[in-house]
């Protein structure tokens, strides 16, 4: 039974029998498409709050949502073993949760990584995808991002309060986000942050981080195309930010030119990654599914 946010808790085992979390949106049977969410590196199930609950309570169209904590993110347990932490064996825990819910097919929203999953579900079980939405990612990342994301990460403070928490994300990324409100920025803290007897910690596994300490990048990194072209016939939108430094505006349009029929949203003031619950955004992406669903044969 959903609690009084609108959801519900469902703990699942790995197939290496980690335990696993996500949250459950609508728990209604629908005839529509159920909703995959999937976060970014270092975030959690909690981003996708706002959207999942628009999604699963539509007058018209309301459709399950199942948010996903990878392992070491969240209420998932974390890993002792770090090379764990790879897209891989992330998609084949996301399988693993689907399975065990009997969803065998169902519209994907991934932000930043759970984009890149998303290519890797498309080649190890193309038919589980019914549409997608690619949140600043595509099959070329910018080294320069990927090398901010993890400058940030490794020198990230330790605030004592909820307030020094909002601060140092403000600092961080405020540039990067000058459309951002103050609810928008405590909405972030709310989510990415877990509060301790030592202050506000980032909620997940610290050893995720040394996961891209190996990366070479002084020189580009390797690209997804041969996945993104498997995905070709599958409805997609994308989202980018437009001061996004991990997906450029080229590769977003290398993307149109490989997939038609690919629609696609800048989102001027943010940077990576946008926001999906604000302004018209969620609105937009849920026309997209309806869309999608609508036209699908």
């Amino acid at each position: 039974m959903p609690n009084d946010q609108g959801f519900s808790d469902f703990f699942y085992a790995a197939p290496d029998g980690l335990k696993l979390h996500a949250r459950i949106y609508g728990e209604a049977n629908s005839s529509h498409w159920p909703v995959v969410c999937l976060p970014g590196l270092t975030r959690n199930a909690r981003d996708f709050h706002e959207l999942a609950l628009l999604l699963s309570s539509k007058a018209r169209g309301p459709r399950k949502v199942i948010a996903f904590d990878y392992r070491g993110r969240g209420q998932s347990d974390y890993d002792p073993d770090i090379s764990h932490y790879n897209v891989g064996i992330e998609a084949g825990d996301v399988l693993a949760g689907l399975a065990e819910l009997g969803i065998a097919e169902a519209a994907f929203i991934g932000t930043s990584r759970g984009g890149l999953i998303i290519h890797v579900l498309g080649a190890l079980k193309p038919a589980v995808l019914k549409a997608i939405v690619l949140n600043d990612i595509g099959p070329v990342i910018e080294a320069k991002g990927l090398a901010h994301i993890r400058s940030y990460l490794d020198r990230s403070p330790k605030p004592k309060t909820f307030a020094e928490a909002v601060a140092a994300q403000r600092h961080v990324h405020g540039a990067d986000f000058p459309v951002l409100t103050d609810t928008d920025w405590a909405r972030m803290v709310a989510a990415i942050c877990r509060e301790t007897d030592a202050g506000f910690v980032p909620d997940f596994d610290p050893t995720l981080i040394d996961t891209l300490a190996g990366a070479d990048l002084s020189k580009p990194l390797p690209d997804l195309w041969p996945q993104f072209d498997a995905l070709a016939a599958v409805p997609m939108l994308t989202i980018r930010g437009g001061n996004s430094k991990l997906l450029s505006a080229t590769t977003l349009d290398e993307m149109k030119s490989r997939h038609p029929g690919m629609e696609a949203i800048t989102i001027e003031g943010q940077g990576h990654a946008p926001f999906l619950e604000a302004g018209t955004l969620p609105q937009q992406i849920a026309s997209f599914l309806d869309g999608a669903e609508g036209t699908s044969s």
